[in-house]
């Protein structure tokens, strides 16, 4: 594929960011499992937060809170408040994947680069700073109303750039976060970046590639 779209839509947590949940939750209770049901209880951990972002919006930090607690008591373990307090305190101090800044320097003066993030608008900021390239437009899923998989915050994208499926890349390394509702709205041209959370998925229309600095080719830079 190449095009070259209106803007370049990301998203940030997991695509850009090194979005390190699991190694947050290692750092707590690590010393209490065993390394397969550590594995399992960060699969779990994941899982519920999933299911968190489907309902009506509402702060991050009761997302976090409330995963966890599934999270503890599906494998019975003491749930802590102020565990779940210190790991949605770590959101905004992790940076960029080391392919990141270098792949957006390749790109980010040529075409506008956006960010649509599952996030708060007070953390953000600490995030994207950490990029090295400018991002023209960050919207989050507190503006929007409603996290992503939700096609509400991807609308909200839409209607704040006056733009359609059609003007847009979009990036992210999760199908079911972004990949599969971006097809379901019509956004024909994705760029899967492989980082090992999902397995590949022909029928959702894409461009594969293993980290952020193989864009540039993709839109013919």
């Amino acid at each position: 594929m190449t095009f070259r779209p209106k803007f370049i839509t990301f998203d940030c947590h997991g695509t850009m960011i090194k979005f390190d949940m699991a190694g947050a939750a290692r750092d707590h209770y690590g010393h209490m499992l065993s390394a397969e049901q550590m594995d399992i209880f960060i699969e779990n951990f994941s899982a519920y937060r999933l299911d968190e972002v489907l309902g009506a919006w509402k702060p991050y930090a009761e997302i976090v809170y409330n995963a966890l607690e599934r999270t503890c008591k599906r494998n019975n373990i003491a749930f802590d408040p102020k565990i779940a307090e210190d790991i949605y305190n770590r959101v905004p101090t992790w940076g960029p994947h080391p392919d990141v800044p270098a792949g957006l320097a390749k790109i980010g003066d040529k075409i506008p680069l956006v960010a649509l993030t599952n996030s708060m608008n007070e953390q953000i900021p600490h995030n994207i700073a950490r990029l090295g390239t400018p991002i023209a437009h960050v919207f989050t899923a507190e503006s929007a109303g409603a996290y992503k998989p939700q096609m509400q915050a991807f609308e909200y994208m839409f209607d704040q750039l006056n733009c359609g499926p059609e003007d847009i890349l979009h990036v992210s390394s999760s199908f079911r976060y972004d990949l599969m509702t971006a097809h379901d709205l019509g956004i024909r041209n994705k760029v899967w970046v492989n980082r090992g959370h999902e397995p590949a998925n022909p029928y959702y229309g894409y461009t594969e590639i293993a980290d952020v600095s193989g864009l540039a080719a993709v839109v013919g830079l």
